[in-house]
């Protein structure tokens, strides 16, 4: 387990002293918050914001460290300046809710005149981020290899780590779908998609804690689910173990790299892991995935997307979730994934999409309120409060992303051309 302190990121305590640049992130943000339904209130000034009494609050604990901060980092300060507690929401605004009002004007935070700018500002993808085979070791055990016990604190008995598929409704007495239930029948739909049956031969890449490759093998497939977080690894060979010996036998785990993987495979299915490969990579992705694919075989992914305008506009730059959470992470467009297909695969292409980005939305809310209900215990593993904050925050802000629809997330079905 890496543990994690505030001394990791000493320059989220000290506040950057740049005031011409604070004055200037002043002037930008509050414009952006007098057209927007929130209310910013301050120790010293009178609140901006076009929001009522009732509205999302957010309290601005420290105006010059915030502003400082937010001016320094143009795109990373902001979260960086609710880590050291600069900023926080309301007694009475949930987190999640007060940023949704921000990520659905975004675009119009920053004037265009501006915009053509944004390059001066922008930091790129540090080198050492990069997705090579030892590259993303180093990034998977950044995030993944936190502390299993610290994961199993908010996610559902299934161990699933990536958005769940809820049913329309609630049920005929007005219960709500438990997040296990949704999860599994995510699992069943990309098992589904890929034609996953007794004695199919199944690759997952990218083995998470094991759930998937336990559902597939409920079916009877044989399946081979490669990793290369070594804590997923230990935690989920204990699970395919405690699945029974019929489970145990019917599952291959190997601690390799996409890159490394062999074989003939007549199902290929991988769950929110493309985001980890890297724009550079992408073509190396896609061209193992058809080397591996059986003649007549089906592909699964599950993937996080954004729209090809906004792929296009911050590839290149580097931001908070960057820094803080996911390093080497990239959120394809679908058409940049159709694209790649085009160009290095032997004729793969989508033959299905499902979308769930408002499940996701729903499945970051359910994680971050037992993120918070279990802090006692994950602090207890080294976590302390800037880590909290990190956290919810991440967890806050990607729920407003998909929310908004800002952020998607896909289903995909690839099949080879006939």
């Amino acid at each position: 387990m890496t543990q994690i302190a505030t001394e990791r990121w000493p320059g989220i305590i000290r506040s950057p002293r740049t005031p011409i640049k604070a004055r200037v992130a002043a002037a930008l943000l509050r414009p952006t918050a007098n057209r927007t339904p929130v209310r910013l209130t301050f120790p010293d000034r009178d609140p901006w914001g076009a929001g009522g009494a009732h509205a999302p609050e957010m309290k601005i604990v420290r105006p010059k460290a915030f502003f400082a901060r937010l001016g320094a980092e143009t795109k990373i300060g902001f979260g960086e300046a609710y880590m050291a507690g600069d900023w926080t929401a309301g007694d009475n605004t949930d987190l999640a809710d007060l940023l949704t009002p921000f990520a659905e004007r975004i675009t119009q935070i920053v004037p265009k005149s501006l915009q053509k700018v944004r390059v001066l500002v922008d930091k790129r993808l540090p080198h050492a981020t990069r997705n090579s085979v030892s590259g993303s070791r180093k990034n998977i055990e950044a995030h993944y290899d936190l502390s299993n016990d610290m994961f199993e604190a908010f996610l559902d008995p299934t161990m699933s780590y990536s958005s769940a598929w809820f049913e329309d409704s609630a049920d005929a007495n007005g219960a709500e779908e438990s997040l296990e239930s949704a999860q599994l029948r995510k699992i069943d739909g990309i098992l589904d998609q890929a034609g996953v049956t007794k004695g199919t031969r199944v690759l997952e890449i990218g083995s998470g804690w094991g759930a998937l490759a336990v559902r597939a093998a409920e079916r009877g497939a044989h399946v081979t689910t490669i990793t290369i977080s070594t804590e997923q690894a230990a935690l989920a060979r204990e699970r395919f173990a405690a699945a029974g010996p019929e489970i145990e036998k019917l599952i291959d785990l190997q601690l390799v790299d996409y890159r490394e993987a062999t074989g003939e495979f007549d199902a290929i299915v991988s769950v929110e892991m493309i985001e980890a490969v890297g724009e550079e990579y992408w073509p190396t992705y896609f061209a193992k995935i058809d080397e591996l694919l059986a003649p007549g075989g089906k592909v699964s992914i599950q993937a996080i997307t954004m729209e090809h305008h906004r792929y296009l506009a911050t590839r290149n730059s580097y931001g908070w979730i960057q820094k803080y959470i996911f390093p080497g992470g990239l959120l394809p467009s679908l058409e940049a994934i159709d694209q790649n297909l085009a160009d290095h695969t032997g004729g793969l292409q989508v033959t299905q999409k499902r979308s769930l980005g408002q499940d996701y939305a729903r499945t970051l809310r359910q994680w971050r309120t037992n993120f918070n209900n279990n802090w006692a215990s994950a602090s207890g593993h080294g976590f302390d409060e800037t880590f909290r904050r990190m956290w919810e925050f991440y967890l806050a802000y990607c729920e407003a992303g998909f929310k908004t629809r800002y952020i998607d997330v896909y289903q995909l079905q690839m099949q080879r051309a006939h």
